[in-house]
């Protein structure tokens, strides 16, 4: 019985733990990868947290494909993609909705649900 007891409370200690872990990450803001590949953005669509403010990093793996920048014409961002190198864009909290992105010529598109 005693064993069954100190198991229960690690497991409330590191619960605890991951818990105040996870706060500091959603506080301090979340990053999302993006890729843009022969395909388009990969993936298309993701779901970001409401309220919070989120880092975006995309990086353009192909030469073979018109998003050589990314455009979110709700937001005023326009940012070139040079091939191979992270770009950040961060996102100022945002009410639960759909941002919409795409290249600079809007062939290839995207989403950012926000919930």
């Amino acid at each position: 019985m005693l064993k069954w007891i100190h198991a229960a409370a690690v497991l409330a200690i590191l619960a605890a733990g991951c818990a105040r872990e996870t706060r500091q990450v959603a506080d301090s803001g979340a990053r999302f990868e993006i890729a843009v590949t022969d395909t388009g953005f990969a993936p298309a669509s993701i779901v970001i947290p409401a309220g919070k403010p989120v880092t975006l990093v995309v990086t353009r793996q192909t030469d073979k494909t018109c998003a050589t920048e990314i455009v979110f014409p709700g937001q005023g961002i326009r940012k070139p993609l040079p091939l191979n190198q992270a770009v950040e864009i961060s996102l100022p909290a945002s009410p639960k909705g759909e941002i919409t992105y795409g290249c600079g010529i809007d062939m290839i598109s995207g989403k950012v649900l926000v919930q």
